[in-house]
């Protein structure tokens, strides 16, 4: 290969590769656009075929989504079934009517009696109330007076008089007492049958 023809060469492929230095024949070539003609790779040639897309029937997707909308709409007819509350069932041996015990009749006397007293004990208790109340101001309002005249006295004592007092409410708790263990108690082995009831949904 002569000299001109490899730099021919050099001007064809230096419009498209990158810049580096080459090597052509027994003739080094430096250029800032070319790159090495080894370096150029291409990938290997691909024939595979693209899978081909099934062909789907309308008129099956549509008869699908019927039967789903049809079984949609027969589980909403079914109404949930809820869990019962055992604890709130009143048991059937509880329901019998002869169990029943007839509400004693009382007479226009005694009647009139417990509502009277019902009145008197609703007044009682009534002013038990505003006196408790009225007691709780008027030693809200002699402390008022209490911290103001000592405010005046010192505000060192007044500062500390508003602290809380934490003896104020003491608490004190015993634990349970230790008593000797029973010779002749017989502990129980543990054994039970589970009768809980298991509902699904």
């Amino acid at each position: 290969m002569s000299v001109a023809l490899s730099r021919g060469l050099c001007r064809v492929l230096s419009r498209h590769t990158a810049p580096s230095s080459y090597l052509l024949g027994e003739h080094a070539v430096q250029s800032p656009w070319l790159a090495p003609v080894m370096t150029l790779k291409t990938s290997a040639p691909l024939r595979a075929e693209p899978k081909k897309k099934k062909k789907v029937d309308p008129r099956r997707e549509q008869m699908i989504r019927e039967r789903m909308k049809r079984k949609l709409k027969r589980l909403e007819k079914i109404p949930p079934e809820l869990i019962p509350i055992e604890d709130q069932l009143i048991p059937a041996k509880c329901l019998d009517e002869t169990r029943e015990r007839s509400v004693p009749r009382l007479s226009f006397e005694e009647s009139e009696g417990r509502a009277l007293l019902l009145k008197k004990w609703s007044i009682y208790k009534q002013e038990q109330h505003m006196a408790e109340v009225q007691a709780v101001e008027d030693a809200i309002k002699a402390q008022r007076e209490a911290l103001k005249e000592l405010k005046l006295e010192s505000e060192q004592l007044y500062q500390a008089a508003l602290k809380p007092d934490p003896l104020l409410f003491p608490f004190t708790h015993e634990g349970p007492a230790y008593t000797p263990p029973k010779t002749d108690y017989e502990a129980p082995d543990g054994k039970y049958t589970d009768i809980t009831r298991v509902y699904t949904q």
